[in-house]
């Protein structure tokens, strides 16, 4: 069995078409169409059924191509970390996101590595909490950016980079909405617009209100930030964001007001694997990553 067969068959196994395979792996349908054979001859099954230009995988062939699938990302894997390891300035990283870090931290960390290391690609992976904390832990990601920053996920690591300063979004019409600055406490009882249940963002803003007696009244759910910005934009109640989140596009008919008591605030961090060693591009980027907020943070306390 060799790789180019295995490449062959799973181009063909997902287009279903041996023509439009061979266009995209670039070599003749008869080349193609050769392989795929001496492949079926050397393991005694059929992988297809042909259906005239069209052909289909067998039972057999789909247990096969999940297996093969699987091994050719540790063989490009492996072929990765190798080139890595040659020359770690011109390798992959591979990182994910939650939306709240996704307009302002995460491109402006990316162009000053860029600056430094400007061979090294991205492949950017967005995702919610739990989703980029589960990716970390099972190996789909080696690198997240997240806030907060986990405490008791024994599989991740995490380093915090930054605390971020979490602010009211009121509508201008607000009675409160000519302060400077809010006790969390005078929202009481006002209507809340929040995440759903399950978001980090909403069990952020939900401790922060019961550390102050009350449990906010909500209204309305989104699950995206710029529509919640929308709705108290309508005026149809008020909400807690990230600062960073509003640097560059507060909505019109609202106001950003922080709070003089509680402080309310997130650590915003980088999750890694806590039973695997990052590979050396993704370690060069992490190393960065520390430093260029602790620079940052010290830049910003001057």
């Amino acid at each position: 069995m060799e790789l180019r067969q295995i490449q062959y068959f799973i181009e063909v196994a997902k287009l279903e078409h041996v023509t439009e395979a061979s266009y995209v792996l670039h070599v003749a349908q008869s080349a193609v169409s050769r392989q795929i054979f001496k492949l079926e001859a050397e393991l005694g099954v059929d992988l297809f059924v042909r259906d005239g230009r069209k052909v289909r995988l067998t039972p057999i062939g789909k247990l096969f191509l999940g297996h093969m699938e699987r091994a050719l990302e540790m063989i490009e894997k492996a072929q990765q970390e190798i080139e890595e390891y040659l020359d770690p300035e011109r390798g992959t990283v591979r990182i994910g996101f939650p939306s709240s870090l996704a307009s302002q931290t995460l491109p402006m960390v990316i162009s000053a590595f860029r600056e430094r290391y400007p061979h090294v690609q991205f492949q950017l992976q967005h995702g919610s909490y739990r989703e980029l904390i589960d990716l970390v832990a099972k190996g789909g990601l080696n690198l997240s950016l997240i806030g907060p920053v986990p405490k008791y996920e024994k599989q991740v690591k995490g380093d915090t980079l930054f605390l971020e300063r979490i602010v009211a979004l009121l509508p201008a019409a607000h009675p409160l909405a000519g302060q400077s600055a809010l006790k969390l406490s005078q929202l009481r009882n006002d209507m809340f617009v929040l995440f759903p249940e399950g978001f980090i963002l909403r069990e952020l803003v939900i401790e922060a209100c019961a550390n102050e007696g009350f449990r906010p009244n909500i209204s309305f759910e989104g699950d995206d930030i710029e529509a919640i910005k929308g709705l108290v934009a309508a005026g149809l109640g008020v909400t807690l964001l990230p600062e960073i989140t509003l640097n560059d596009n507060i909505p019109r008919s609202t106001v950003k007001i922080r709070f003089e008591h509680p402080q309310v605030s997130r650590s915003v961090g980088v999750i890694t694997p806590a039973n695997r060693e990052l590979p050396p591009t993704e370690k060069l980027f992490h190393e960065f990553m520390k430093s260029y907020f602790a620079a940052v943070g010290r830049f910003n306390d001057e």
